[in-house]
């Protein structure tokens, strides 16, 4: 049975213990200005890549540069600065679609993985760029059936990549669609100025729109007013399917999510393919995982191109549809390690025994507990108000400063009063 690889998002160091926590093989992460989410609040700076492989080398993880965008003379100099740095910080893989770098990352000895900007659809594609990289990701819009044709002449025409293995083949299982092909998209460098191929997107799709004809004002009847924001991908009741066509490298997307939204859906998909190895995968337990996922930022889910779908589902309103929400409380002032007590400062709304809470730090990343217990002033209770201290038992170890959030149900009165954006 091949291994199997599930390849989780990193835009921050809790994102990034969140994936370890819910069982990546790999994470992959963009640092500097030459990536897909480089005017993303959440990108790390070159100064932070020795650091990222290092608590991965720690945690058997691999680590992926993203050096995705398209490269212009006057970024030679900075591309190949990153690909250095990134050698000598031991990088498993830089994530690449220009030649520039995919040339530079080979020459220097860098493994390099083709990313979806190339467009990969089909067998001679595959073997254009087996000679440069021995992981690539298919284009989202195949279908199962041309999944398979392609894993299948790899394994027949043994198609290998520069290290002499045969090439493996990725793709996106779950998270945000782009109405573009392959993420190729310049609706927002039309409308701002900003290209999504420069990892400066404005997300314009994700609006809502009417369509009228400029001269009469003639409305057409259209099924929503979000016409190019697609529902995010979530292939949980296929993957299966997906396994079985020969692809071994499942990518997350995610840059731009919060640590236990990466969390939750690694180890959800983490479980399903468990399942899959070990003969148990059924759909009681995609009902079960799928319940999961909804709780975290998701615009409503497809199956995207997968099963031969021509054309999307669209997003039925802004922003996301996750069932659950958080609701910042406080934060931990102190932790007890023998004790695996923190004592919390509660700064707005209460703390209660019985509620859901979620602490989130750069080196905790996401952990989520019920509280059985409640104590001020060492004191068991069973409430702790607004500005005082509570201690509670954890079986993590968390930090001073994590932050801590109330988990509630969407529709909670909590959530109406104070959200934190996903």
């Amino acid at each position: 049975m091949p291994e199997i690889e599930i390849m989780s998002p990193a835009g921050s160091f809790e994102s990034l213990m969140a994936a370890i926590q819910g069982g990546a093989g790999s994470v992959y992460f963009g640092a500097g200005q030459l990536n897909m989410r480089a005017r993303s609040s959440s990108n790390f700076s070159p100064d932070d890549i020795r650091q990222i492989t290092e608590i991965c080398r720690k945690n058997e993880v691999k680590s992926y540069l993203t050096l995705n965008t398209i490269i212009y003379d006057n970024e030679l100099r900075m591309m190949r600065e990153m690909v250095d740095l990134a050698k000598e910080s031991g990088v498993s893989a830089i994530i690449a679609s220009d030649l520039s770098v995919i040339e530079y990352a080979r020459k220097k000895g860098v493994e390099i993985h083709i990313s979806t900007q190339c467009n990969i659809t089909n067998i001679e594609a595959v073997r254009f760029y087996a000679r440069y990289a021995d992981v690539m990701v298919l284009a989202r819009e195949l279908n199962i059936s041309q999944m398979e044709a392609i894993t299948g002449a790899i394994r027949e025409q043994n198609i290998t990549g520069p290290s002499g293995k045969q090439v493996q083949i990725e793709v996106f299982i779950h998270g945000a669609l782009c109405m573009a092909v392959s993420g190729k998209c310049y609706i927002s460098l039309d409308n701002f100025n900003a290209s999504a191929n420069r990892g400066a997107c404005q997300q314009p799709c994700r609006r809502a729109y009417e369509v009228k004809d400029k001269d009469h004002q003639i409305e057409l009847e259209i099924d929503n007013k979000y016409i190019m924001s697609p529902k995010d991908l979530m292939t949980l009741p296929i993957i299966d399917r997906l396994l079985d066509a020969g692809v071994t490298v499942l990518k997350i997307e995610g840059r731009g999510r919060s640590a236990e939204y990466v969390k939750t859906v690694t180890r959800t998909y983490h479980e399903a393919v468990e399942a899959w190895k070990n003969k148990q995968f059924t759909r009681e337990k995609v009902n079960s995982w799928t319940h999961e996922v909804d709780k975290v930022y998701n615009r409503g889910f497809w199956g995207g191109y997968y099963l031969g779908e021509k054309t999307g589902e669209w997003s039925e309103r802004y922003g996301s549809q996750a069932t659950q929400k958080k609701v910042y409380v406080g934060k931990v002032v102190n932790f007890f390690s023998k004790l695996n007590v923190a004592e919390i400062k509660v700064e707005s709304h209460s703390l209660n025994v019985g509620d859901n809470i979620l602490v989130i730090g750069p080196t905790t990343g996401a952990y989520e507990a019920t509280l059985n217990e409640l104590r001020v002033e060492l004191n068991p209770v069973t409430k702790s108000s607004k500005g005082e201290n509570c201690s509670i038992a954890v079986t993590g170890t968390l930090r001073r400063g994590d932050k801590v959030y109330l988990l509630v149900d969407a529709g909670h009165p909590l959530f109406q009063v104070q959200t934190e954006k996903a």
